[in-house]
């Protein structure tokens, strides 16, 4: 066999080499490669676990209590409003066994468990701070054959008005409200599956606040017109929350007074105005609510204050001065806006669920919407549709049920 030309030979040992060396390489980038995974896996070992924040859909509130939660809870990112006629046939003991199953349930959701007969209970499980809060109309306590309280009565006719029989009166409300909507949804379904039997839906209310960890919590609420809704609240767990709220009469003890009204805000007529009038309108500034004669939101105003020429810095129009009167009448409001779909040559269709709650409607309520009725010029823009009030019972041990005070 005749021996390989040099040329072969040496292409031979070269490719050898090469391969010996490529090999090598290869063999010593994968015990790199190892020796970095092992290193990873080990350090990975032993890193410590940090726990994962608690998400805001795990969060409750508490369901049973001496008040009913939703009135002095921190208000959620959604609500939904349900007002109830009850059928011709309900007495007083339908009636208890209604409140007796829709507070079983309420308790069940509010807690992040499946209502009884949930046909969906997966959509349960992140309550994300819902709360339910029943809400009593003059029909249903003439049905449980009690009396009082004086106030509870549709409120008295105002210039003003515009009611719409969709959007007023009611025998029983629900007040579903939590940060997220589907979990609101689910739950006004579970109860209104509850309710069919024994009572029809007469209206239904969506409103709507900023979304969760849009802001700090405290951060007074905005409505579409722009302006800080709230800011004179008295602080929930305070002496003075409990003397403006909380009823301690009757079988109302330990419950409040609830007013519901639906505003129409024309906000195409509202965008024609300018920003100085849109500040004297309401008698604070826009842009973080100060009164007219401070700068700082919770700034006590000045009513005596006059501009150069005399005239009132605070305008004695403006919506601020004729709610405070001379202070002596206080709510505690915990609105919601709404946005619905417009039609025809709207650009929308807005406004307000004014809900607020005073220990005595007629006493603390009612002046105050008077004053506003007679002068207040936020009325060019501002059209109540809508109007219902209900008497709030007090909270229920757990052995018990909302309305028992009432009811036994």
């Amino acid at each position: 066999m005749p021996a390989p030309a040099e040329g072969a030979r040496t292409r031979r040992t070269g490719s050898t080499r090469r391969q010996f060396l490529l090999g090598g390489a290869v063999a010593g980038a994968g015990a790199v490669a190892a020796v970095g995974v092992d290193l990873a896996l080990n350090r990975r070992q032993e890193t410590p676990v940090t726990p994962a924040a608690p998400m805001n859909g795990e969060n409750t509130v508490p369901f049973f209590g001496v008040h009913q939660a939703g009135v002095d809870t921190d208000a959620q990112a959604h609500g939904v409003f349900v007002a109830l006629d009850l059928h011709g046939d309900v007495d007083r003991v339908a009636l208890t066994r209604l409140l007796r199953i829709l507070t079983d349930d309420a308790a069940r959701l509010t807690q992040g468990k499946p209502a009884l007969a949930d046909s969906e209970p997966e959509l349960s499980h992140a309550p994300a701070r819902l709360t339910v809060t029943f809400g009593f109309g003059p029909g249903l306590v003439a049905r449980a054959s009690g009396s009082g309280p004086a106030w509870l009565s549709p409120l008295p006719a105002f210039r003003v008005d515009q009611l719409r029989p969709e959007f007023s009166d009611g025998d029983l409300l629900l007040q579903i409200a939590g940060d997220d909507p589907l979990t609101v949804a689910h739950a006004t379904r579970m109860l209104l599956k509850d309710a069919r039997g024994f009572a029809d839906v007469r209206w239904t209310q969506q409103g709507f606040r900023r979304a969760y960890g849009t802001e700090r919590p405290g951060t007074t609420m905005r409505n579409l017109f722009g302006q800080v809704d709230g800011t004179t609240n008295p602080r929930p767990g305070t002496d003075d929350f409990d003397e403006v709220v909380w009823t301690t009469d009757g079988w109302l003890a330990g419950g409040t007074g609830m007013v519901v009204r639906r505003i129409r805000m024309d906000l195409d007529k509202w965008d024609r105005l300018d920003r100085s009038g849109r500040d004297a309108s309401v008698g604070r500034t826009l842009a973080n609510g100060a009164p007219l004669t401070g700068t700082d939101e919770f700034d006590e105003p000045d009513f005596e204050a006059k501009t150069s020429i005399g005239f009132p810095v605070i305008p004695q129009f403006a919506h601020m001065r004729r709610a405070r009167g001379d202070g002596s009448e206080r709510i505690f409001r915990r609105a919601y806006n709404y946005d619905e779909r417009p039609t025809g040559t709207q650009v929308s269709d807005s406004g307000l669920i004014f809900v607020s709650f005073q220990a005595d409607i007629e006493r603390q309520f009612t002046p105050m919407q008077r004053r506003l009725d007679e002068l207040d010029l936020l009325n060019e823009w501002t059209t109540p549709i809508g109007s219902a009030v209900f008497a709030v019972p007090p909270g229920c041990a757990e052995d018990g049920f909302i309305g028992d005070t009432l009811l036994t």
